[in-house]
């Protein structure tokens, strides 16, 4: 039997085959004519991008706390990133896309505002948890063999030398709470997971018939500190060289007194050296401001006033290891004596804890977790009690100051949300 010859399709059905085939061609192309169609963008104030000038606070030039102001993200963000904004279940939320570079481009940032892993493996370890409690405990139980004048900062200050051999920074402070803002800067600074960039520190009680100082009870006498004070020891670092702030709060920022854009071909075109300084700079400026220290880069900003190429010079109280790390210095006018100060100092430590938006994603998720439950002071006050035997003698943050700290916890956590965003 013969089977019945199929009939050829006719016109109308091979025309919308070709249609179909077309679609994906033509919808890109309407995408395409819709997207040259939108405005520029513009800053989530609704103004053109600008710059942050130095001296007054947002509130004083009448500007919002999360305006336009050239950000440190902004300028460090990965160039081909472009973001979608979604809101979902009331809260709003990123999707990310096209945010890989070239191929042949390394970027220095993952996910908009973290540190990319590669730069961070880079940083100098600084000082290890196991070396510093080596040393802590090793400085408790020597004696002070003798005690010199100069190398400590103050002249009431005193580098000692040990009966095991090291050497140490006594520091007497003006008044106690300088001591105490010294030693709870320190273990701040291990809850935020960056003790490491702090030189080991240890209380001691000044006795000048106990067994610790009696190899110096004379220059006790001559030194003029009270009987039974509580002063700091801190490791002595050989070879330490000055620091100059980078941009954008080097000598372009001390010249303009505002913020100086890195363009995204410059932050390339980096070294890896200044690259890992920046990741290092970024923790330094949120550890500034949570404890309010005003004795650092801090400090430089304000003598902008009278000495316009003070940010050409070393920056107070930060140094640079051989092997490239830096070390935060002398923390005494952290949280105690820096928070009785905050009307002062805040105009400054605030718009530059605003010019950064990169972070380490640890430093990052410790302030998520303090903020989450409430716990800043609790982990803090934990942390003293049980690595400093004489954490009693000076005590613990009065109930206001712990409250200044989480305050402080919470805005920097509200920081990072805003720079995640933008």
């Amino acid at each position: 039997m013969k089977r019945a010859r199929r009939a050829a399709p006719g016109p109308l059905p091979v025309l919308g085959l070709l249609l179909l085939g077309a679609l994906p061609g033509l919808w890109t192309v309407l995408l395409r004519r819709e997207a040259a169609a939108l405005p520029e963008p513009r800053s989530p104030a609704g103004q053109p991008p600008g710059r942050w000038g130095w001296g007054r606070s947002p509130a004083a030039r009448g500007e919002s706390g999360g305006g336009g102001q050239k950000t440190f993200r902004t300028l460090l963000a990965v160039p081909a990133a472009a973001t979608d904004r979604e809101e979902r279940d009331g809260e709003e939320r990123l999707a990310v896309t096209d945010s890989q570079p070239p191929a042949d481009t390394a970027s220095p940032v993952e996910r908009g505002i973290f540190w990319s892993r590669e730069l961070e493996e880079q940083v100098p370890p600084g000082f290890a948890a196991e070396e510093a409690a080596a040393w802590l405990s090793a400085a408790r139980a020597a004696r002070v063999a003798s005690l010199e004048r100069g190398g400590c900062g103050r002249s009431s200050n005193r580098l000692a030398r040990l009966s095991d051999g090291s050497r140490a920074c006594v520091r007497y402070g003006i008044n106690p709470e300088q001591i105490q803002g010294e030693a709870l800067s320190y273990h701040l600074a291990g809850v935020l997971g960056m003790q490491e960039r702090l030189p080991p520190m240890a209380l001691a009680l000044v006795e000048a018939r106990g067994r610790q100082w009696e190899p110096v009870r004379e220059e006790l006498r001559g030194s003029h500190w009270a009987e039974g004070a509580v002063v700091s020891l801190t490791r002595w670092v050989d070879n330490l060289t000055a620091v100059v702030a980078p941009a954008p709060w080097g000598a372009e920022a001390g010249a303009g007194r505002r913020l100086q854009p890195l363009s995204a071909e410059e932050l390339v075109g980096l070294p890896p050296s200044q690259l890992v300084e920046l990741v290092q700079w970024s923790d330094l400026i949120l550890f500034d401001y949570l404890t309010a220290n005003f004795d650092r880069l801090v400090s430089n900003l304000f003598s902008l006033q009278w000495d316009p190429r003070v940010m050409r010079r070393a920056t107070s109280n930060l140094l640079r290891a051989p092997d490239g790390g830096l070390v935060f210095m002398d923390n005494e006018a952290g949280l105690v004596h820096g928070y009785r100060l905050l009307a002062m100092w805040d105009p400054y430590n605030e718009p530059l804890l605003r010019s950064v938006c990169v972070f380490r994603e640890g430093t990052a998720r410790r302030v998520a977790e303090l903020h989450r439950r409430r716990s800043a002071a609790a982990e803090l006050r934990r942390r003293y009690r049980a690595r400093e035997p004489l954490w009693a003698r000076l005590g613990f943050l009065s109930e206001r100051q712990a409250e200044l700290l989480q305050a402080r916890v919470d805005f920097v956590h509200r920081h990072i949300s805003h720079c995640r965003a933008q």
